[in-house]
């Protein structure tokens, strides 16, 4: 890139303000999001989904950031707190935490659309030119300054950020567009049962990744029509992109996944599909790179010493292969393949894990044997647990089995005391 581009796209990086809508629920994980909102589940070793947005947001230069908060946010807010507090106000950087006030309606956010009206007063102190919306439930790396530019140039009102998906993983899932030759957007369907295919190919659409870039005034005028609708959902995708799509200019911009993390995109909306992105990251060369010095991702963790493995006999090796262990584990006499271990896990002797997902703190005793699980934060494994074996005996001990085979185990359901 020329460095006069690169000095437009820092202009416009500039002039936006970012707000990252972090309230949801994630109903599809279960268990996993009893305690904590879907942006706030761990993943990838030592990260938080919300930090992908948010790193997402400062490689590509936008320093004045909002973060919208709803369902069950404590450990959310906590995390930023720790891991993003530390940016500078009178430097012209914020990140700041908006939980619904009520500054606006005595409800609380009512829909995306709602949580952003909701916030009006705290966008326009920023007096930004652009405005973007953004997903916070999503993993993905994408250069936001990019889309900026492609919404600069094009005269567009709004920009739609897409990705070509299957049909079939659309359906009842994603925002699905149509466009023209130009990628002016000419329909929008919000999670249709039968999304419609590209021209060129009918096994696919174009779906809406949820984020969206705005012209500032005119978010804030469609925001006030759409709050004084009454029979309006107070969503972008139901009710504001199809009310304007036919008399505004707006665009879809096409997302392109690149080679070794360049641009990545993954739903973790079910536990198949987070099992399945976790899983990916241990694989000799993974399509996120989470070791690009040039886009790193940004968190908050503990001080902790680093992973150790200990005991080195014929039957008693702790040993990790195709893993990834994060600092403050300690596998003692025990082998962990094609497993993922977030901070201070303690796995002991004898013990034979694979393909699997532990979360923070979990402790598995001696003589377990565990396949193709996710391990919630805070687990204690009593000695010879096995899980993974045998779906029958794994619901009956109360687990939960995913359609693909993924056995969820929580505190909960191991009778310990539950908690985010």
């Amino acid at each position: 890139m020329s460095d006069t581009k690169t000095r437009y796209i820092s202009n416009l990086t500039k002039e936006t303000y970012a707000l990252i809508l972090a309230g949801g629920r994630g109903s599809r994980l279960h268990e996993l999001t009893d305690w904590r909102a879907k942006p706030a589940l761990y993943f990838g070793g030592k990260f938080r989904i919300i930090d992908f947005p948010l790193s997402n947001c400062i490689n590509s230069g936008i320093r004045k950031v909002g973060v919208v908060t709803q369902y069950k946010s404590h450990s959310l807010i906590r995390h930023l707190v720790r891991g993003w507090g530390h940016f500078k106000k009178e430097l012209g950087e914020s990140i700041e935490i908006l939980p619904a006030s009520q500054r606006f309606s005595e409800s609380w956010y009512e829909g995306t659309a709602d949580a952003v009206f909701q916030n009006i007063d705290i966008i326009r102190d920023e007096l930004p030119k652009y405005v973007m919306i953004l997903s916070g439930d999503h993993i993905y790396r994408m250069d936001y300054g990019a889309m900026l530019a492609a919404h600069e140039e094009s005269g567009a009102k709004m920009t739609v950020s897409c990705m070509s998906v299957p049909v079939e993983e659309a359906a009842n899932a994603f925002g699905v567009l149509s466009v023209d030759e130009n990628m002016r957007i000419l329909g929008f369907e919000e999670k249709p049962a039968h999304p419609t295919p590209l021209p060129d190919d009918p096994s696919r659409c174009l779906a809406s990744m949820g984020n969206y870039v705005f012209n500032t005034e005119f978010l804030f005028k469609e925001l006030k029509r759409d709050s004084e609708n009454s029979g309006s959902q107070r969503d972008f995708g139901k009710d504001i992109i199809p009310s304007i799509i036919a008399d505004h200019p707006v665009y879809a911009y096409p997302f392109a996944e690149g080679d070794a993390g360049a641009n990545y995109w993954r739903d973790v909306g079910t536990l198949d599909s987070f099992w399945e992105a976790n899983m990916e990251l241990v694989s000799p060369v993974p399509a996120l790179n989470l070791y690009d010095r040039r886009w790193p991702i940004w968190t908050y963790q503990e001080q902790l010493p680093p992973a150790k493995f200990v005991w080195e006999e014929q039957d008693r090796r702790g040993e990790a292969i195709n893993s990834v262990v994060s600092g403050g584990c300690i596998v003692s006499g025990a082998t962990l393949r094609r497993s993922l271990c977030f901070s201070n896990v303690r796995v002991h002797s004898y013990s034979q894990i694979e393909e699997t997902v532990i979360l923070p703190d979990v402790e598995i005793k001696r003589h377990c044997k565990v396949k193709k699980a996710i391990l919630d934060r805070g687990c204690v494994l009593p000695e010879g647990t096995v899980i993974g074996y045998n779906h029958d005996e794994d619901r009956a001990r109360g687990f939960r089995v995913s359609e693909k085979g993924v056995v969820l185990v929580t505190r909960g359901m191991l009778g310990q005391p539950v908690g985010f």
